[in-house]
C-alpha cells in the first residue's frame, strides 16, 4: 500500500481513518468501539483480526512462529483496513515498529495516541485476565520493566504519528471516546464533537 499512498498523496483530513496508537492497556479497542459508533464507522481491531484469521492467539502465533511471522500478520491487517471504506481502527502496540506501515498510516488516517502513566497501564494489563492468555511476554523483563522498556522504544514512534496524544490515566471509557472525537473533529472538521 505505501507506493500506492505516496503516488496518490495524503488523504483529506475528512476522507481519512481514524487509528488509535499507543500501548496495551491505554484504551485502544474499548475507546476505539465507541468512537466508531459515535462517527457511524466500523470499527477494526487489527490483534482481534489477526487472531481470528489465525485461528490463534497472539501468544500461540508467537511460540510457534514467532515474532517476525506475527508482524508480517500485523502488516496485512493493517493494509486490508486501510484499504476497506473509512473505519476506526485499533493497532496492536508494536505496530508502529514498520516503517511501512508508519508510511500507510500517515499517508491514509488521522492518529490519535491514547497514553496512561506505567503504573495504570501495568495494572490495567494485570486486571484483564485476557490479556495473559492472548497476549506474549516480548521481553525476559517483569511487566513493569517491559512496559517500560518497550515505551522507551515505541514512544518516538507515537509522537511522530500522533495528531493528538489523549492520556486516559484519570478517564472513564466514555470521557476518553469523547477527547477522541473532539480531537478528530479539532483536525478535520468532519466529525461530531458530542
Amino acid at each position: 500500500m505505501s507506493e500506492q499512498a505516496g503516488r496518490a498523496g495524503a488523504a483529506r483530513p475528512s476522507e481519512r481513518h481514524v487509528a488509535l496508537i499507543g500501548y496495551r492497556g491505554c484504551g485502544k479497542t474499548s475507546v476505539g468501539r465507541i468512537v466508531a459508533r459515535r462517527l457511524g464507522r466500523p470499527f477494526v481491531d487489527t490483534d482481534e483480526r489477526i487472531e481470528s484469521r489465525a485461528g490463534r492467539t497472539i501468544r500461540e502465533i508467537f511460540a510457534t512462529d514467532g515474532e517476525p511471522y506475527f508482524r508480517t500478520l500485523e502488516r496485512e491487517a493493517l493494509v486490508a483496513a486501510l484499504a476497506a471504506p473509512l473505519q476506526v481502527i485499533s493497532l496492536g502496540g508494536g505496530a508502529v515498529l514498520s516503517a511501512d506501515n508508519r508510511a500507510d498510516l500517515e499517508s491514509a488516517a488521522t492518529c490519535v495516541w491514547l497514553t496512561a502513566e506505567i503504573d495504570t497501564l501495568v495494572a490495567r494489563v494485570r486486571a484483564d485476565p485476557r490479556s495473559a492468555e492472548r497476549r506474549p511476554a516480548l521481553t525476559g523483563d517483569d511487566l513493569v520493566d517491559e512496559v517500560r522498556r518497550l515505551l522507551d522504544e515505541r514512544v518516538p514512534y507515537y509522537a511522530a504519528l500522533a495528531a493528538a496524544r489523549i492520556d486516559t490515566t484519570g478517564l472513564t471509557i466514555e470521557q476518553a471516546a469523547h477527547a477522541v472525537c473532539r480531537a478528530v473533529a479539532a483536525r478535520s472538521g468532519a466529525f461530531p464533537s458530542r
